[in-house]
């Protein structure tokens, strides 16, 4: 599970499974194969990951994978960040139809998809309950019609508003009538499911044109080379800013020239060449929250100083 100051891990990792008096199996830090073992040795029934343990189990080799046992899991929750539909795909098909997915947020809940409703409509992260629990609008708040992006706004707790600790402009911002925003972009299909796009701080403005991460990150993370992505905008003085993939490959070795020149004609392949990015740079480990999220934000901020690059 993720670390159990976070309000999901807490909630489904140990409040839930103390109140009903089962087993409960911690770690001391998160790692693939050690997952598999203790699922195997106390028949775990129910877990909760992030979209990077799913990657990093799948990253272990094919034959270890075939030699895990996990016929004993119920349910694996999951949430935190979007989790590319080439990677939640590939979990289902090992693990079984027993992958839940939640959207929510520490201040207030959002949505859920079963394997079986998300089979039916990859990507999704569920519909809302009831359905005016999530709204898709403006930067006022605004509904805007299904298939168009925008800010997911979610309906404020009816036991009270909460706000940012010492930042009550931030806290403002956040809030339009009843509902809230935690900087979240998506879009509702024609029969009213949810998908996230991106997170709104993390939109690569390059030209004029939005072009979102998560969507290059999830074509990289396809290709056997890389390990783990992190696309981020970089000062551009031509387009303002330029799309940057920085990988952290399987194989250090096999940084370099040739393999950026290799994952770019990748990108090529699959996104609109405007998307795609323009350099890669190769890096040991990608900075990272203890719940698994990329501190994209830290790598931006590092180009920003160097002035690209």
């Amino acid at each position: 599970t993720g670390p159990l100051y976070h309000a999901a891990p807490l909630l489904f990792s140990l409040s839930v499974p103390l109140v009903a008096g089962v087993t409960i199996v911690l770690m001391d830090g998160w790692d693939a194969q050690q997952a598999l073992d203790l699922i195997l040795e106390h028949r775990v029934t129910h877990t909760h990951m992030v979209p990077t343990m799913f990657h990093r189990l799948l990253s272990l080799p094919a034959d270890v994978r075939a030699r895990a046992d996990v016929s004993s899991l119920r349910s694996v929750w999951h949430g935190a960040a979007p989790c590319p539909v080439a990677v939640k795909r590939r979990i289902i098909e090992w693990f079984g139809p027993v992958v839940d997915e939640y959207y929510s947020a520490t201040e207030g809940l959002g949505t859920f998809v079963d394997s079986s409703t998300w089979l039916a409509h990859p990507g999704t992260v569920g519909k809302p309950y009831p359905p005016d629990q999530v709204v898709i609008g403006d930067d006022d708040g605004n509904p805007v019609p299904a298939g168009e992006i925008g800010l997911v706004w979610l309906k404020a707790s009816t036991v009270g508003r909460f706000e940012y600790h010492g930042d009550a402009e931030k806290t403002q911002r956040s809030y339009r009538g009843e509902y809230f925003t935690v900087g979240d972009l998506g879009r509702f299909d024609d029969d009213g499911y949810l998908y996230l796009t991106d997170r709104d701080a993390d939109v690569i403005i390059s030209g004029g044109v939005n072009i979102y991460p998560a969507e290059v990150d999830a074509v990289l993370l396809e290709h056997p080379a890389v390990a783990d992505v992190a696309t981020v905008g970089v000062p551009s003085d031509e387009w303002g800013e330029d799309v940057k993939a920085v990988v952290e490959p399987r194989d250090a070795g096999a940084a370099g020239p040739e393999l950026e020149a290799e994952l770019i004609a990748f990108c090529r392949d699959r996104l609109s060449h405007y998307k795609c990015p323009r350099s890669v740079d190769f890096v040991e480990e990608l900075p990272r929250s203890d719940s698994g999220k990329v501190y994209r934000r830290r790598l931006r901020d590092g180009y920003r100083v160097r002035g690209g690059g």
